[in-house]
């Protein structure tokens, strides 16, 4: 039985509202994906460079501010490309507005370069998009099944549920998504 060596993985808070942001990364290939780039891009930038990864995709959970605050300029400085469920189309055209709200400084981010569907295929090879809405309608959760890793930005918390009460967010959505979903995942998997 051959295994594969264990993905590279390391996630951290970054920006003014302290968002989880996870870098993914190969051992074999040194690429990678960052997830949720909610701010510090230059922080960003270093943990890449420290890791000796090369990121190729940029991938979102959902579209709140708080969850692409450096995309842009990660997407500018590293020609990555920049991934979304569609359904959250609304909140990427109206994150000026968003920052506005809540009093963040707003820098420009380009549109999706593609839209993430359900069980698509990450870049890399090394896991799987969950559409999981309910926080927002293009919520989506990250299976990687090597590391028995799941990310599921703001759906699921420790001891707690993602908010429903923000725009597009859906209640009965998020609980359908939790059980339907990610309650069939691994029991063993960290998230």
């Amino acid at each position: 039985m051959s295994t594969s060596p264990a993905l590279i993985r390391e996630t951290f808070p970054v920006g003014p509202l302290q968002c989880n942001c996870t870098i993914i990364g190969d051992p074999l290939t040194r690429k990678a994906i960052v997830v949720d780039p909610g701010g510090d891009h230059e922080l960003i930038l270093q943990r890449l460079d420290r890791l000796g990864l090369q990121v190729v995709s940029i991938i979102h959970t959902h579209a709140h501010l708080d969850h692409f605050l450096a995309s842009g300029e990660m997407k500018k400085r590293t020609g990555a490309s920049l991934h979304l469920h569609k359904d959250d189309q609304f909140l990427w055209d109206n994150l000026e507005m968003q920052c506005q709200l809540f009093g963040v400084p707003y820098t420009p981010v380009p549109a999706p370069d593609r839209w993430l569907a359900d069980d698509e295929e990450l870049a890399c090879g090394c896991g799987v998009a969950l559409h999981t809405p309910g926080h927002t309608p293009g919520s989506m959760s990250f299976w990687f099944p090597r590391a028995k890793l799941l990310i599921a930005g703001d759906t699921l918390f420790r001891r707690g549920i993602g908010r429903t009460d923000l725009w597009g967010g859906d209640s009965a959505a998020i609980q359908r998504s939790i059980r339907q979903r990610l309650y069939s995942l691994d029991e063993d998997a960290t998230v």
